[in-house]
């Protein structure tokens, strides 16, 4: 320890332990005079505004941010020094997350019996851990995956007896319709949030009928077994991928809404809704554990295009709005959650490598720095995602929900083309499945767009890598990679 620091001038120039209190100021000179290479943030109370204010002010400062836990975060038995921890994900994000509106999360969580479906994944288990904060009278666990079953059942187990909550771990998978209606039927259950899907972009790229057995077809007899049961709400969630989607990740995801729209104008006593949003900061396949990995152990961190930018958030935040969301459901609704604005990737890279103690690229004479490697866009990837169809959109009551007015199928058409579907995806005829998403889904175009393959050569160390632009944006290339040899293959 070499000193501690407070902005607070009755603290300045006192000594704790040895150690002067100094001025934020001074840290830029006790850096390079002492060598720090660690900072300890130990801000409980400060305002989210505030802390990222200092965070910010820590960037551009060659040493490792981290912070130490509240009083009440520490686990017992274990020393302060042992949980010290990387700062949160909300502070590398920067947003100001809006305090939860209880009597909407309430409203369908409650003294029911609520399900998930896909519980044992990202934002299926924060589901769960909100949805017993808000005391249902039983919680359901639904997933394919005895593991991540395992994993949710054993965090949840304790919580659950303490609340008086019952708790159902069911292995299974929503493709079986019978089982689902069985389920919803045995357990009386009233609110589901179907979270169960395959998210990962490339991965369902090349897994196609495995992807529309999944999304669509999971989320259909999911979805049908609820109405025939009388579940009285069901919650989708969907993804800003379903609009005008450029993969077959986005195009399950959007013919599954379709779905529920058209199912919401039959004959039911269940509300179908669904709730669009864009990534969550720290979920499976998230960049920033991606990103964390890649610094701890020297770089490259990989981004796959100098312009890609996606929408954030915590997911944290985005279980508390979906929960809120499905309140406000009259049947067949797109809820769209205010995302903020875009993130550049390549920015939240450099943010990370700086905070992690790192300089970008080669650093002075290569020392403590971390490349960032441009790999080129994944197939089926979008440069920019978009959260709307249309322009149509209208407010709800909460500042961060709103709802969307979006083109719809009868509930007919979309059966007749789930038995077109069906029968491509029994002669696993990828190119006709394609096809039939591309008839059914709304600007679904998955024509991989053309790219010009630049080398890029950075810095002493000599050291060449592959960076996939647009044709028109060498420029932009050339300006990131400021005093590198750009040539064009």
């Amino acid at each position: 320890m070499v000193a501690f620091i407070d902005d607070d001038p009755r603290s300045q120039h006192s000594v704790i332990n040895g150690l002067q209190v100094v001025r934020p100021r001074d840290l830029e000179r006790l850096v390079e005079e002492h060598g720090i290479t660690q900072v300890l943030l130990a801000i409980p109370s400060a305002m989210p505004e505030r802390r990222r204010e200092i965070i910010n002010s820590l960037v551009g400062l060659p040493v490792h941010v981290r912070t130490v836990p509240k009083i009440n975060e520490l686990v017992a038995g274990a020393s302060v020094v042992s949980q010290i921890q990387d700062i949160d994900l909300d502070d590398l994000l920067g947003r100001d997350p809006v305090p939860p509106h209880p009597e909407l999360i309430e409203k369908c969580i409650t003294d029911k019996v609520v399900m998930v479906t896909g519980a044992g994944g990202s934002i299926g288990a924060e589901l769960c851990r909100q949805i017993l904060d808000a005391k249902p009278k039983e919680l359901v666990l639904l997933d394919n995956s005895e593991f991540a079953l395992y994993q949710i059942e054993r965090e949840l187990r304790d919580v659950a007896i303490r609340l008086h909550v019952d708790l159902n771990c069911l292995l299974g998978s929503v493709r079986d319709r019978q089982r689902m209606e069985t389920i919803y039927r045995t357990f009386a259950v009233e609110t589901v949030y179907h979270a169960a899907a395959y998210k990962h972009v490339p991965m369902v790229e090349h897994n196609v009928a495995e992807g529309v057995a999944n999304n669509v077809f999971g989320t259909w007899h999911a979805a049908e077994a609820a109405r025939v049961a009388g579940v009285e709400t069901f919650v989708l969630v969907s993804t800003d991928k379903a609009v005008r989607p450029t993969n077959i990740m986005g195009a399950t995801k959007r013919f599954a809404e379709l779905i529920l729209q058209g199912l919401a104008g039959e004959d039911s006593n269940t509300r179908f809704c669904m709730v669009r949003f864009g990534n969550v900061l720290g979920s499976s396949g998230s960049v920033v554990p991606l990103f964390r990995e890649q610094i701890e152990s020297g770089g490259p961190v990989t981004v796959t295009h100098p312009e890609v930018s996606r929408y954030f958030m915590s997911i944290q935040e985005a279980a508390h709005l979906v929960l809120q969301a499905s309140a406000m459901g009259t049947g067949g609704d797109v809820f769209v959650l205010d995302m903020g604005e875009p993130v550049q990737i390549v920015d939240l890279a450099k943010r990370m490598i700086r905070l992690s103690g790192h300089e970008v690229g080669s650093g002075r004479d290569g020392l403590n720095a971390v490349d960032i490697d441009f790999i080129g866009l994944r197939p089926g990837e979008k440069l920019h995602e978009e959260l709307l169809l249309g322009t149509s959109v209208s407010g709800t009551g909460h500042p961060m929900i709103m709802r969307a007015e979006e083109e719809s199928m009868s509930y007919h058409q979309v059966h007749l083309a789930l038995t077109e579907l069906q029968e491509c995806c029994d002669s696993m005829d990828c190119q006709a499945i394609t096809r039939v998403l591309r008839d059914a889904v709304h600007g679904f175009d998955n024509h991989e767009t053309r790219h010009d393959y630049l080398w890029v050569k950075q810095g002493r160390s000599g050291k060449r890598r592959a960076a996939v632009v647009e044709p028109s944006d060498g420029a932009n290339v050339q300006r990131l990679f400021s005093g590198s040899t750009v040539e064009r293959t």
